[in-house]
């Protein structure tokens, strides 16, 4: 069987939910040395500098499969309107084609397998950027018409593309993501830590927020239940606020939020944090707080209880399947709510170590050794 990898989201800048995710189940489909796999991109001028993120498919025996005589953006824009082949970049030898980012463009060769995530764009499209929320508008009916198979990575996320895409039932296969236990572990040394929080001036204990700046991640309700835990106790030391990730659009109401509130003293904004600090952050973390409005899966819920971290994350959307019984879960739209599970595990010892035994238990069944093996099945199934 030969497989092609969509890999463009690679050569795009930083990596975040998506890109971890790709990136993991290319590392681990491709141990599979019974098939041969080919990475298919454009490569440009502006992404000829990041390549070198490629290598290490390469050693686990991907072949490049590039195009240097177009452009990949101009793709995207033309074949919601011109109905060019992908087949003509890239070849017709691959027996399945695997698309990451939610499209199938016109004339791929073989069978098509593509990821949707979530229906935020559908569901809640004033916390999606309008450009992109065009472009899935533009692309993904189109896209599921396409694919052979449509891959999404929880029943929630499943029930969601029914509802607005009325796929049938059969065409999705739920494929639930995993946890880069490598990376996302417990043995971090204190000196690890400290260095981390050296460098983005953490002082003490904090309660920790990561992922990307934007409307749906809710992060200013966190400030705000933040802040009424300042309130509700004045007379100990309070753990500071650490908002760890790049921002996304809409960002500026996070930062006038803290301005508001006069905690500018106590609130760090981190900036984006590389794959090998994000975990050693969340290791040193007093808690994980991550109540979301809308997640497709919510994968820094189960990468922070793998790193012994006790989490608060929504009982709404993916979060409460994902979650389970392993999290303290919360009304994302009550940051009363927010405060006394912030308050449950700082005064409570038990239930901070009870959460932190739980959040162990539940991830160990998400492995993307797993994830991988629903994928190769698909395509088994598929020729």
């Amino acid at each position: 069987m030969k497989i092609a990898f969509d890999v463009q989201l690679f050569l795009k800048g930083d990596k975040t939910g998506i890109a971890w995710c790709a990136d993991n189940l290319i590392k681990e489909i491709s141990k599979n040395t019974n098939n041969s796999y080919q990475l298919n991109y454009f490569e440009t001028k502006r992404s000829r500098e990041k390549l070198f993120l490629l290598d290490k498919y390469r050693t686990s025996g991907c072949i490049d499969n590039r195009c240097r005589y177009f452009n990949d953006v101009l793709y995207k824009l033309l074949w919601n309107i011109i109905p060019i082949r992908y087949s003509g970049f890239f070849g017709k030898k691959a027996d399945i084609t695997q698309f990451f980012n939610y499209s199938v463009p016109p004339g791929v060769n073989g069978k098509k397998v593509t990821i949707i995530y979530d229906m935020a764009y559908k569901s809640i499209p004033e916390t999606v950027r309008k450009k992109t929320r065009i472009w899935l508008e533009l692309t993904v009916k189109k896209s599921c018409k396409r694919a052979d198979r449509i891959i999404t990575i929880s029943e929630f996320s499943k029930s969601e593309i029914i509802r607005y895409l009325k796929i049938p039932e059969e065409k999705i296969v739920v494929m639930p993501m995993g946890v880069d236990t490598d990376l996302f572990h417990s043995e971090y040394k204190n000196d690890q830590i400290l260095s981390v929080k050296e460098k983005y001036e953490i002082k003490g204990d904090y309660f920790l927020y990561l992922g990307t700046l934007e409307p749906r991640k809710n992060i200013e309700r966190i400030i705000e239940a933040y802040s009424n835990f300042i309130e509700r106790n004045k007379t100990i030391e309070i753990p500071c606020l650490v908002l760890a990730g790049k921002k996304g659009w809409m960002y500026d109401s996070i930062f006038e939020k803290v301005k508001q509130l006069h905690i500018e003293d106590k609130v760090i904004f981190t900036g984006y944090v590389s794959e090998s600090e994000a975990p050693i952050l969340m290791s040193g973390a007093k808690c994980f707080i991550f109540p979301s409005l809308y997640e497709g899966f919510g994968m820094p819920v189960i990468e922070a209880m793998s790193c012994g971290t006790p989490v608060i994350t929504s009982n709404t959307t993916s979060l409460n399947e994902i979650s389970g019984e392993a999290a303290l879960k919360v009304n994302p739209l009550d940051s009363s709510e927010i405060t006394k599970a912030i308050e449950k595990f700082m005064f409570e010892e038990d239930t901070l170590n009870e959460y932190r035994l739980k959040g162990f238990d539940h991830v160990g069944k998400y492995t993307w050794r797993e994830a991988a093996s629903i994928l190769t099945k698909v395509y088994e199934e598929l020729l």
